[in-house]
């Protein structure tokens, strides 16, 4: 400050200029002439109003100028998106129509790298996290055995699994028919393979012409509470949710998701997701004498059913929950196609089931939408769900407090994911909690009626 009063400035102006050069720290001089390459590759304006710059989650978007709600505030054409498509023909030759889209423009990531500087999109891919920085960190199919174990209550844990076994099934495609081509590219190890898969994952969207990585727009970070997002049209664009004042760091919303999509996808988790949910199953038991036919009516009337293969056992089959927001309880958060399960759980007699196929056929046709007529009836079957829920919470809170507080000389990598750990299931758990107090209460509220009325 001492060099700026002795050039005569003034203190209101000593000040300003300390304000702009800390408004300035989180510019990325690593990107400071991309968007004039993107622009020129495009042939056309992309924005005029953000900037590359970074924040505490690496590089964003930041307003470069003042920006009102409704501007359109970037605009990328087609032609500088890179989509399946853009896959060499060669390669794309080699690969069956199994191959996904995702592990395509994993494989275009990967030959793009290769060809280093040669490459018409190298300013691109030279901004793009290297291996090693957060998103591969937190990113759960980086994640040990172990580590995965933090999370097994979660929906998380089997799709972790199952999309690591799809990650080496598409990469043991990917390597033969690059094999084919060693003058494109003459060696790919799984763990190249995975790094590339996960920038695609946790940048791409999805469009009519399958997933496309967005250059520019995809350097803005997630804000679940934005009203700010990509529209899904040939050139993307993002239209101003509020006003941003100059270097304010412009977020947008990925979508409504929950923190297990979050973590999955992204590799990061928002704290208090108003959008978080949890998938229950609810089984029919194998010595239900009803089974079969329960299974038969709930096939009939078109909800959610499941058969194991031995055809001697019955399954039900999940259902998503969300957080029950209402005061009143009028059960938001609990689908009706799972209480209506639950009735026709409940039922005890073959003369109930076709009860209720009965009443479905002289109204709209759903299946046990309406409570029982008989309050204790309608109890039991909501019971059947408070059981499960109960379950559910007692095996949540099981597995938070077996995660053990860690140890001051453990890594930061491992603190992080613990922590993402305790987040996610938390969040889960609130939800669970919500559908038990509204279950408890609505029990509760029927035995009081039936009482009172007799």
């Amino acid at each position: 400050m001492r060099k700026e009063r002795e050039e005569g400035l003034s203190l209101v102006d000593v000040l300003w200029r300390l304000r702009t050069k800390v408004l300035l720290n989180h510019h990325d001089e690593e990107c400071v002439d991309f968007l004039p390459w993107l622009e020129r590759k495009a042939g056309a304006e992309i924005s005029s109003k953000l900037y590359v710059g970074k924040s505490a989650c690496g590089r964003s978007l930041f307003a470069s100028k003042s920006i009102k709600t409704g501007d359109c505030i970037l605009r990328v054409p087609y032609n500088v998106q890179i989509a399946p498509v853009n896959l060499l023909p060669k390669v794309a030759s080699l690969l069956d129509n199994e191959t996904g889209n995702v592990a395509k423009l994993a494989t275009i990531i990967l030959t793009e790298q290769k060809r280093g500087q040669e490459s018409e999109w190298a300013p691109y891919i030279s901004c793009l996290p290297q291996p090693g920085e957060m998103h591969s960190t937190v990113c759960t199919i980086f994640w040990s055995k172990s580590e995965l174990e933090m999370i097994h209550q979660s929906t998380v844990y089997q799709e972790t699994i199952k999309e690591k076994y799809q990650i080496k099934k598409d990469f043991l495609k990917i390597k033969a028919a690059l094999d084919h081509s060693p003058e494109i590219f003459d060696s790919i190890t799984l763990e190249d393979f995975m790094h590339a898969y996960a920038l695609v994952r946790s940048r791409a969207w999805g469009s009519t012409r399958g997933v496309s990585l967005i250059p520019f727009a995809d350097f803005a970070n997630h804000d679940g509470v934005s009203e700010a997002f990509i529209i899904n049209d040939e050139d993307k664009q993002v239209i101003a949710d509020r006003d941003f004042a100059p270097h304010e760091e412009v977020l947008i919303r990925y979508g409504k998701f929950s923190n297990a999509t979050l973590l999955l996808e992204f590799g990061f988790i928002v704290p208090d997701n108003i959008h978080d949910q949890v998938q229950i199953h609810v089984d029919i038991p194998n010595h239900d004498f009803l089974g079969e036919m329960k299974l038969d009516v709930l096939r009939m009337h078109h909800l959610p059913t499941t058969r194991y293969a031995n055809d001697s056992e019955f399954s039900g089959d999940s259902f998503i929950i969300k957080e029950v927001r209402s005061p009143r309880g009028k059960g938001k958060g609990l689908p009706q196609s799972l209480r209506a399960f639950a009735r026709v759980l409940c039922c005890n007699s073959s003369q109930e089931l076709i009860d209720l196929a009965m009443e479905a056929a002289q109204n709209d046709g759903r299946l046990a939408r309406r409570p029982f007529k008989d309050s204790s009836r309608e109890i039991q079957a909501h019971e059947i769900l408070l059981s499960r829920i109960i379950h559910l919470i007692k095996e949540y809170n099981a597995s938070m407090k077996s995660l053990e507080p860690v140890a001051p000389s453990a890594c930061k990598r491992f603190a992080l994911r613990r922590q993402m750990a305790l987040d996610l299931l938390a969040g889960e758990l609130r939800v669970l909690e919500s559908a038990y107090t509204w279950l408890n209460n609505y029990c509760a509220t029927l035995l009081q009626h039936s009482t009172t009325n007799d």
